[in-house]
């Protein structure tokens, strides 16, 4: 049996055949996801919803070839953004992205931001509830700006996540979303796992058409690709897809290390603290702090020390190897970074402080940005956990891979054993394990994490 797994990432969209008697993942194609429209606004991030789908059909096509008797779809997606839609699953907007910061404008009535109007609304205790992610760019805070501005269209109007909207289009269905897809909507109470409409009623989005919420193996419907039929089912959130396929188990710490980082814990129950709360699988929730500054800012360096020979159109080769060696070389500095150069969890404005003639070299700056990393995912993760309730690091993401003294760097705070996740492709791998649980192979997403730990640990080849 095949199924086909896509993940509509923000970078690229990656999709590959899950073989569900090996228990693998073949074929792997990735593409650049759509480029953002031009001629907007400053602030506002959208994307040709038609352009999208153009891209996931083409994918399809070339992933069907090895699929001879038809398949099952399963998705996952970046989360935060959305589409409005109609019945049917058309567009009515087009694709607004989680990097929309439109929120920030002034509001016409009280010269504040829509952000701080929204926020008035809300309650602390409110923002519990709804999974403490209230931030610019959530759909929430969109939709609120679209209402407060009679910008909505007029009907039956559906705010869908992205990968549930591709679904929906596909089939010509009714958007419905998962949990995790629509928790990430920032509009519902975790408590009840409704939407929340008591609070959707005071900021004036109770008339739009919320997503059925549905279980993972009931089917959205069906389309076919070159005459050959496929089955799709409800997509779900790409960070916990990610983890299931990095195979996270209860008191494993997981550390993904990539553009941005994030740092998360799995729990049997619904707990609160000084961080997201997200639904995960089978019941489950995921404690996590996101947008931890990482790759983004590291290669915000990276440009600085490159410009002068770029300016001049001078090759240069891929400069980890160098960085690898120079922070080797320095075994401590007094140079202190914090790299929050964008928006993120740890403030917006970062610095390099203290520096002088002798540190103002390569090595000594990036490892005091590892350095400044390594702190913040310690102190995340205490935060998650303040009786520091782990007993191994699981790594994932590309840097974690790639750079060793960064790595090494974070044990150094930890003391704690670590694993890598046993694949690059984390999405796809989690995807396998949905498909596992969606057929019934597997009688629960757990239980085929289970049984994927254990081939890992046996040496198994995913690909």
């Amino acid at each position: 049996m095949f199924f086909i797994g896509i993940d509509l990432g923000a970078s690229f969209i990656k999709g590959g055949v899950l073989d569900l008697e090996k228990l693998a993942v073949r074929h792997i194609h990735r593409e650049p996801f759509p480029g953002f429209l031009p001629g907007l606004p400053p602030t506002w991030r959208e994307i040709d919803p038609y352009i999208i789908i153009s891209s996931v059909r083409s994918m399809l096509d070339r992933l069907m070839v090895y699929a001879p008797d038809g398949a099952g779809l399963v998705f996952c997606g970046q989360m935060h953004g959305l589409i409005l839609t109609d019945i049917h699953g058309k567009p009515l907007s087009n694709f607004i992205s989680w990097q929309d910061k439109r929120a920030l404008r002034p509001h016409p009535r009280g010269g504040r931001t829509f952000f701080a109007a929204l926020t008035e609304r809300i309650s602390e205790t409110e923002k519990r509830r709804m999974g403490k992610e209230l931030r610019p760019g959530l759909p929430l805070c969109t939709l609120f700006c679209l209402a407060e501005e009679q910008a909505l269209p007029h009907g039956d109007v559906f705010p869908v996540a992205l990968a549930d909207f591709v679904a929906a289009h596909l089939c010509c269905a009714t958007p419905r979303s998962d949990l995790t897809n629509a928790a990430a909507h920032g509009a519902l109470n975790l408590e009840s796992l409704d939407w929340h409409d008591t609070q959707l009623a005071e900021l004036g989005l109770l008339g739009l058409h919320w997503p059925e919420l549905t279980r993972l193996n009931e089917p959205i419907g069906q389309f076919t690709v070159g005459n050959k039929p496929v089955t799709c089912y409800p997509s779900v959130g790409d960070q916990q897809c990610a983890l299931i396929g990095s195979l996270l188990n209860l008191k494993e710490l997981s550390l993904n290390i990539a553009t941005g980082s994030q740092v998360s814990l799995l729990s049997p129950h619904l707990e609160w603290g000084e961080y997201q709360s997200r639904p995960f699988f089978d019941g489950m929730w995921l404690k996590t702090i996101t947008h931890i500054p990482a790759g983004r800012s590291l290669n915000a360096i990276i440009r600085l020390l490159s410009e002068l020979p770029q300016v001049h159109h001078l090759p240069l080769p891929d400069p980890w190897p160098y960085i690898e060696q120079s922070v080797t070389a320095v075994s401590a500095t007094d140079l202190r970074a914090n790299l929050a150069f964008f928006a993120s969890a740890c403030g917006e404005r970062g610095e390099l402080a203290n520096l002088n003639e002798e540190n103002l070299t390569v090595g000594h700056i990036f490892r005091a940005a590892f350095q400044n990393m390594a702190d913040t995912y310690l102190s995340c993760a205490r935060r998650l956990s303040p009786e520091q309730d782990w007993w191994q690091l699981a790594f994932s993401g590309g840097l974690a891979r790639k750079s060793t003294v960064l790595r090494d760097i974070i044990l150094a705070g930890f003391q704690t054993p670590y694993r890598f996740a046993p694949m690059e492709e984390e999405t796809l791998l989690g995807l396998l394990a949905l498909a596992l649980a969606i057929t019934g192979q597997s009688p629960s997403v757990m239980a085929a994490v289970d049984q994927l730990r254990l081939l890992s640990q046996q040496g198994h080849a995913w690909l």
